[in-house]
């Protein structure tokens, strides 16, 4: 696993439930590519959760990934181990309840798996460039449905 690849990501949506937006930008050496897409029904959790799992599905082979994103709910999951309590609970939380966004978090463990992934959580609307253009590419994917509801 000698490749570094850095990917940034940002997801959005207006009125969570509502029409939403994922952006990714990856860096390998020189190269940068940027992804997106949306949904028309969807929450800004689920779009993060997305955007990190399209970027990473992105990778041909396994890498070493710095993983910068905006999204608590995304980083903590991972970092803090919350998410393979929830695997190991049958997808419950440690209060009982069902766990949300089980489809896509059984998309993205396996990627996890693959590749040896760093998160790094840095505030959103911060001016950070990177996350910048995440959330560019995020709103205007968003914005392809507005004019379909």
């Amino acid at each position: 696993m000698t490749d570094n690849v850095q990917i940034y990501t940002d997801g959005a949506c207006s009125g969570n439930p509502g029409p939403g937006g994922w952006g990714a930008v990856l860096l390998y050496g020189a190269h940068e590519k940027q992804l997106s897409g949306g949904e028309a029904n969807t929450t800004n959790n689920r779009m993060e959760l997305t955007a990190v799992i399209e970027a990473l599905a992105l990778l041909k082979r396994p890498c070493r990934v710095t993983l910068t994103t905006d999204s608590k709910y995304v980083a903590d999951s991972v970092t803090k181990g919350w998410v393979y309590g929830w695997q190991k609970r049958g997808w419950k939380k440690s209060d009982g309840k069902d766990a949300i966004n089980v489809d896509l978090w059984q998309r993205l463990l396996p990627l996890l798996q693959t590749h040896e992934v760093t998160f790094v959580w840095i505030k959103g609307h911060a001016g950070h460039k990177y996350n910048e253009i995440c959330d560019k590419l995020a709103v205007a994917e968003s914005r392809k449905f507005f004019s379909r509801v």
